[in-house]
């Protein structure tokens, strides 16, 4: 396959021959099957620039939007209505107003974000069109991943992006080499001129394994960065306000989580119930986070948050839903730290019946941050330094499982516990192998615990 031509080459055959149209370019240059996809993409930002006449239109009517386009979200009016406007515009005159309707089940929505919308035209009062959700597509990056492509004045990013309509022209390279992913940040992104930007980290080889996760965030519109804003509030966290929580720093609350947890989100202690009427019962204490009193309603981070939904976790990267301050910190029960939470006490039957709760605020201080294995180790009788302490508390947490588990047993629920594959990578990030992870009872106890939490929610919620 011939060798695609810079822009530079393309604008300079340009001048000789004026009036060219984009099969004369193609015919010119001998670019012949999949090459006219970059090649479209060099054409599209020639036209911005103005050296290629723009290509004529038969829409039925030059002011009119396409039934099916892309638009950006704009941000709510004061009556909590979602408009958009057309990513592309020529028409004369200001871009008209859409309304934008959600529907249920569509995903949430932010200003900046990136859609394929299905319009109809409506002339409203205060709108034009009205336009659904095809498809999300994105927010509008602030960073961009592409490869570099060197060029003898700088060189240009070509993005990972398949839905990428243009190339960004490079002059601060920061050092890279052809071929190399790179990050980058856009300058400028006029309608009349190239997009521009700079070369802000050199990622290597495109196809190394741990550059996948990057492909990966940035091709499904994962928000990796957060911004200004967002960061300054979460640093502005300071200690929380103890008065109207309960002191729970003296009980044994302990975290049990995956040796790679990146976070502690709950913690649990259980002790057998001295109350001779609930022989052979137990107390349970389940604990979390308390991130509402970090997290306010309607604050920059709530906002953030509500954008991403969800933090998301790949091999060798953690995309969180909160600046790592909060999610990795602040908001994490780490071992002998004391934290804000929500704990929950519960009254459990020797047959393990739930006979009550209560919910309340609280500051908590964990004494132990472990792993399943040594959970279940300490269940099999073999102790270490971290669990010969808590011998009693763990008896007393797998006694409380156990019960819960006669309970499940009279219940007769759909036993859905299929065995987990577990991908294992080497330090380089290569797939090594393929295997079933192991399942502990420790497993279960925690998750039992928290199917309990829940119901106990819903209880008090309904």
């Amino acid at each position: 396959m011939k060798q695609l031509p810079s822009i530079n080459d393309i604008r300079l055959w340009l001048a000789d021959n004026p009036g060219a149209t984009r099969r004369d370019i193609a015919k010119a240059f001998g670019i012949k099957g999949g090459a006219k996809i970059d090649l479209k993409v060099m054409l599209r930002e020639l036209e911005d620039e103005g050296s290629l006449a723009p290509r004529h239109r038969s829409s039925g009517g030059g002011d009119k939007l396409p039934p099916v386009t892309v638009l950006e979200i704009s941000a709510p009016d004061a009556e909590g209505d979602l408009f958009a406007r057309p990513v592309e515009w020529r028409g004369e005159g200001a871009a008209p107003v859409i309304l934008f309707l959600t529907q249920p089940g569509d995903p949430a929505l932010g200003q900046g974000d990136r859609v394929l919308a299905k319009l109809e035209e409506i002339r409203g009062p205060d709108y034009d069109y009205q336009a659904r959700l095809i498809r999300k597509l994105g927010a509008n990056p602030s960073r961009i991943l592409g490869i570099f492509r060197k060029e003898a004045q700088g060189g240009r990013i070509v993005p990972i992006d398949k839905g990428a309509d243009r190339f960004w022209s490079v002059t601060e390279t920061g050092g890279a080499e052809d071929g190399e992913l790179v990050h980058a940040e856009p300058l400028t992104k006029g309608r009349f001129g190239p997009s521009r930007a700079k070369v802000l980290e050199r990622l290597g080889d495109p196809t190394a394994p741990k550059a996948v996760s990057l492909i990966a965030i940035h091709q499904h519109g994962i928000r990796d960065a957060f911004p200004d804003d967002v960061v300054a509030e979460a640093d502005k966290a300071g200690p929380v306000q103890e008065k109207g929580r309960r002191d729970l720093r003296a009980l044994p609350l302990m975290t049990i989580d995956p040796w790679d947890a990146r976070d502690h989100d709950d913690a649990v202690y259980a002790e057998a119930d001295s109350d001779p009427e609930n022989a052979g019962g137990y107390i349970l204490w389940v604990a979390i986070a308390d991130v509402a009193a970090y997290v306010r309603p309607n604050s920059e981070l709530d906002r953030e948050a509500r954008r991403r939904g969800n933090s998301t976790y790949f091999p060798d990267r953690v995309v969180p839903m909160l600046p790592d301050i909060l999610s990795g910190d602040l908001c994490s029960l780490h071992e002998g730290v004391d934290r804000p939470c929500i704990a929950l006490r519960m009254v459990i039957g020797e047959d393990g019946s739930k006979r009550s709760h209560e919910f309340f605020r609280a500051m908590m201080c964990s004494v132990a941050s472990l792993t399943y294995e040594q959970a279940q180790a300490a269940d099999d009788g073999q102790l270490d330094d971290a669990t010969a302490p808590l011998a009693q508390a763990l008896a007393d947490l797998f006694g409380a499982y156990r019960a819960l588990t006669r309970a499940r047993h009279r219940r007769q629920p759909l036993d859905l516990d299929l065995p987990e594959r577990q991908i294992i990578l080497s330090e380089e990030g290569r797939v090594t192998s393929v295997a079933f992870k192991q399942r502990f009872d420790a497993h279960k106890l925690v998750e039992e615990f928290m199917v309990l939490a829940n119901v106990a929610a819903a209880e008090t919620l309904r």
